[in-house]
């Protein structure tokens, strides 16, 4: 059933399914900090830096299904993507306190929402781009076999 769904969309669920294993890792990560002593800070950047990782190499294995070796500064774009997504989300969450509106789950679950938005699409049009399926792969020998 799921091979009937449109391409994106199963990248998207399988983006989604990356986010929850990243979001478990980090989080994970950052309770082991915490109980080895290492404070908030120090806990929660290992946290994330950990979850980001695991998710750079699951979604260029298995969302965006990178073939060959690692072309240059896809990791940068990854980081960048990063930090413009969480920049976003952060936004929502600063506009909404200056709007007086102060801890409402809803302020961060909209800032989640951007942030994944833009992550999804900044990973798939900016980060994993060229032979992401092969398909770049076949439309160029298929034009070839047309070259007398």
């Amino acid at each position: 059933m799921l091979s009937s769904l449109p391409s994106d969309l199963l990248r998207m669920l399988r983006f989604g399914a990356v986010g929850v294993l990243n979001t478990a890792l980090g989080y994970a990560t950052i309770l082991a900090g915490l109980a080895l002593g290492l404070g908030d800070i120090v806990s929660n950047a290992t946290g994330y830096a950990a979850g980001l990782i695991l998710g750079f190499f699951l979604n260029r294995q298995w969302t965006f299904n990178r073939e060959g070796g690692f072309r240059p500064g896809t990791a940068q774009r990854y980081v960048i993507i990063f930090v413009v997504a969480y920049g976003a989300n952060l936004a929502i969450v600063v506009a909404a306190v200056s709007g007086g509106i102060l801890e409402n789950p809803f302020v961060h679950l909209a800032g989640n929402c951007l942030y994944s938005i833009i992550f999804y699409f900044g990973s798939a049009r900016f980060v994993f781009v060229g032979n992401t399926d092969g398909s770049a792969a076949a439309i160029r020998a298929t034009s070839m076999d047309h070259i007398p």
